[in-house]
């Protein structure tokens, strides 16, 4: 497996957002995007302003639920959904066996029709319920406005989500035969299952047994690479904050913290397996908004678009200060129900990759 370190930087391709709304969006720039020689990300330009207001606050978040005390993380956990919703950290295992305590993650079933149908579908798919926990939120004496910051924020990159379904729908009606019309969008939209990660990686000790990223090479070893397995996942760029400057602060005192212009450690970001095995570090612009390709998007298209693998690492030590980086991952991915070939739905499909994980 190539290195990080000796990763090429690339632009990824990118589309503004009144192309998305107006249907113009050029056949050959999707199959540049996510075809088969692809990066499997686009770019998506031109956000409105509130997304910009709402990344910043929710990304501040991430700090303050990462500095807060173990007992008041624990209360924020959530053993039944196998971790999967609300904090989550030092549950996954790292492809050396190893334990991830490197970072903390923050899981929502973000949906706006989840809370309604949670209960029904939970009786329905009760050997699921890493999709269908309750979501657990912290109270709004400890984190003011957390709740319904992360709401609007999801909802906004879900409608994105939608109108880059409706473009992958316009080229796979064009280019496969028998393609359900308006399939994908369909998926986006009704979805009760998209599923929300916040992210915090920590600020990075300056020497832990638990930490190889002084030494390795193969920068991958503490946060594994995976394939998402929905549709289309939203990607926030990362925020980089020195904690040590900007403490973050809870309850009343809770403010937007003051962002590092850039990282301070040029090896941080995400890193995607190329199709020819080329690894490359792709560089999310802070005012736009990426969408990467999952293995569900791969399947319902019938391999025209492909999912990649790919990897992120944070800041590493030594840099000075005490920076740590928070990003946002929304993961659209279908209805339990919904058919993705002849043979499975997203149920079995997901219990497939479940089994192949484990």
């Amino acid at each position: 497996m190539a290195a990080a370190n000796s990763a090429v930087n690339q632009n990824a391709v990118a589309v503004g957002l009144e192309d998305l709304k107006s249907n113009n969006v050029d056949f050959a720039l999707l199959e540049e995007a996510f075809g088969p020689s692809s990066l499997g990300i686009i770019v998506v330009k031109d956000l409105p302003s509130k997304f910009h207001e709402l990344r910043h606050k929710l990304l501040s978040y991430s700090s303050a639920l990462g500095n807060l005390s173990p007992e008041e993380l624990e209360k924020l956990e959530s053993p039944a959904s196998k971790w999967l919703v609300g904090w989550s950290c030092g549950k996954e295992t790292l492809k050396d066996g190893r334990y991830d305590t490197l970072k903390g993650s923050y899981y929502v079933n973000c949906a706006s029709s989840f809370e309604e149908q949670q209960k029904a579908v939970a009786q329905k798919y009760p050997s699921f319920p890493e999709y269908t926990a309750p979501n657990v939120w912290p109270s709004e004496e400890l984190l003011p406005g957390f709740e319904e910051t992360f709401r609007e924020l999801c909802t906004l990159i879900i409608d994105i989500a939608a109108l880059v379904a409706r473009a992958c729908d316009k080229y796979a009606e064009a280019n496969i035969e028998g393609y359900q019309k308006g399939y994908l969008e369909h998926v986006v939209k009704t979805s009760v299952f998209t599923k929300a990660r916040l992210l915090h990686y920590f600020p990075s000790p300056e020497s832990s047994s638990n930490s190889s990223r002084e030494t390795s090479d193969d920068e991958d070893d503490w946060c594994a690479t995976h394939l998402d397995h929905g549709c289309l996942t939203g990607l926030t760029s990362a925020m980089f904050v020195d904690e040590a400057a900007n403490v973050p602060q809870t309850g009343s005192a809770f403010a937007p913290l003051k962002e590092l212009e850039r990282s301070p450690d040029p090896k941080a970001g995400l890193y995607i397996h190329s199709r020819t095995g080329a690894v490359t570090k792709v560089s999310i612009p802070r005012d736009c908004l990426a969408f990467q390709t999952g293995e569900a998007l791969e399947i319902i298209t019938r391999g025209k678009f492909k999912a990649v693998p790919h990897f992120v690492r944070g800041a590493g030590p030594g840099i000075g200060g005490k920076v740590a980086r928070n990003t946002l991952a929304v993961f659209t991915q279908p209805n339990l129900w919904e058919k993705l070939d002849e043979r499975r739905d997203f149920a079995a499909f997901a219990k497939e990759i479940v089994e192949k994980n484990h």
